[in-house]
């Protein structure tokens, strides 16, 4: 039971902590202000809201650690490695000395630092540093170290700007992946960025794709287990790619089939999905493949047969091809045209889901192909039928074999004799279009005689008869 005693000059409150030792409250001019103070903290712990003050002065650093190590074993490795990074890049270099209480109590040193952080990083880096900070204040509070988290109420990005998103035309698409075609990396760096922008895949869905994931009955490939970087390394199925064996006994891939590890998942589980292919699409990709020996070979890699790191290929080979080369100074020996500047890998992904957007391709097909799940009772009663999935193959072949059209005879000669096994479709696709064309020339033809010069005539005709 609460009670006070004087010290000194002044008063202090004594109360019982929940593991039966006593603590103190100081500093009152009266007896019934400590009394009143003891019986607060009473009621706090009564209530289970109670702050142990030797527990709030632990240090930022001690307790983000015991953070990190806790919630590990459930993350995925790169997940915990981005955390990592950001408490030994970002955090603790600032927060680190400071006790947690400390930290609960500067709203104003915590504003200040978000500002000083839009000083020297991209919004959406600020945003991801602030939000492992909150994550970590949150923790704190869970765990009775502090009282609120300081975090709440604190803005951190402008919200109403945003980074425009470019959406590509499929002659475009075939153009950028003709141009790595060209640039050292063969079908592979077609492939990758026609895959892209026809199957909306996420780069390590489609970097990671190997043999044994590729279903040639339905044409489809399987995204399983993506291709993750972590720590400098790659890793596929939760193993180093340097370790494995592609003539190893083929798994089949799977949800029901077999188990995937912790770690090397998808995104989420809508995530795990297999993605059709559109006809000419699917019959390049397994020319591909027909050159790749083992069933656990990586169906995209370096000039040096490694899998790909993302930031390699970004620099070296997809900015050049959609960027060009000294693309402002027309007159230079090496100019190369854009494209479309500054178009982005996920950009490709935004790209496919406008593209079946616009051909009324319904939102729980657009989403099934993308792996996101449906919102609300959408996602109970809402089904993919093989009716859409036809819509979408149907769809995503008309805008290829129109793409290959478009491009200029010398370009489209060229494309055939790399694929040649889409020959016979962009033959039929030109014989229709050139059917189409004759049709309504013939239609304009008749039409020749509009309805409002059609009485003009007749009448003409009745005065040179009369």
């Amino acid at each position: 039971m609460a009670y006070a005693e004087k010290r000194g000059k002044s008063w202090r409150g004594r109360y019982r902590r929940p593991d039966g030792s006593y603590a103190s409250t100081s500093g009152f001019t009266t007896k019934r202000a400590a009394l009143q103070a003891a019986s607060d903290e009473e009621s706090s712990i009564r209530h289970n809201t109670w702050i142990d003050r030797r527990v709030a002065e632990m240090l930022f650093t001690d307790f983000a650690n015991q953070w990190h190590s806790a919630v590990t074993p459930r993350l995925s490795p790169s997940t915990a490695a981005k955390y990592r990074r950001y408490l030994d890049v970002q955090l603790i270099p600032k927060w680190g000395d400071w006790p947690m209480i400390g930290i609960f109590n500067s709203h104003f040193e915590i504003e200040g630092w978000v500002t000083s952080l839009h000083n020297k990083h991209e919004e959406s880096s600020v945003a991801s540093y602030f939000g492992c900070f909150s994550t970590i204040m949150n923790a704190g509070v869970r765990a009775r170290v502090i009282p609120a988290n300081p975090c709440s109420g604190i803005r951190v990005t402008g919200g109403e700007w945003e980074t425009e998103k470019y959406v590509a035309t499929p002659a475009q698409a075939l153009r950028a992946g003709m141009r790595l075609y060209e640039n050292q990396l063969g079908l592979g760096g077609l492939m990758l960025c026609l895959l892209d922008f026809y199957t909306g895949g996420r780069w390590g869905e489609l970097a990671g794709q190997m043999n044994h994931e590729y279903d040639q009955v339905n044409k489809a490939i399987g995204v399983f287990e993506p291709l993750k970087e972590v720590d400098g390394r790659l890793m596929k199925g939760g193993t180093d790619v340097t370790a494995l064996d592609p003539f190893a006994p083929r798994q089949q891939s799977g949800r029901r089939k077999r188990r995937i590890k912790k770690g090397a998942r998808t995104k989420s589980p809508a995530g795990e999905r297999w993605v059709p292919l559109p006809p000419s699409i699917a019959t390049m990709y397994e020319l591909l493949l027909d050159g790749k020996a083992g069933a656990l070979s990586f169906a995209f890699t370096s000039l040096q047969g490694d899998p790909w790191y993302r930031s390699n290929f970004r620099q070296r080979f997809w900015r050049p091809a959609w960027d060009g080369v000294d693309a402002a100074r027309p007159s230079s020996p090496k100019h190369v045209p854009a494209i479309l500047a500054g178009f982005t890998f996920h950009e490709g992904r935004h790209t496919h889901s406008s593209w079946l957007a616009e051909d009324g391709v319904p939102e729980i097909a657009r989403r099934a192909r993308l792996g996101h799940k449906m919102k609300g009772m959408a996602r109970v009663y809402d089904h993919v039928t093989p009716e859409m999935e036809r819509q979408v193959r149907e769809a995503l072949e008309a805008r290829f074999l129109t793409s290959v059209l478009e491009l200029t005879d010398p370009e489209r000669e060229k494309l055939l004799t790399w694929v040649p096994t889409i020959r016979p479709a962009v033959e039929r696709a030109q014989e229709e279009a050139m059917r189409i064309a004759d049709g309504v020339a013939g239609v304009r033809s008749v039409s020749q005689i509009t309805p409002i010069d059609r009485p003009a005539r007749e009448s003409s005709g009745g005065q040179g008869a009369s």
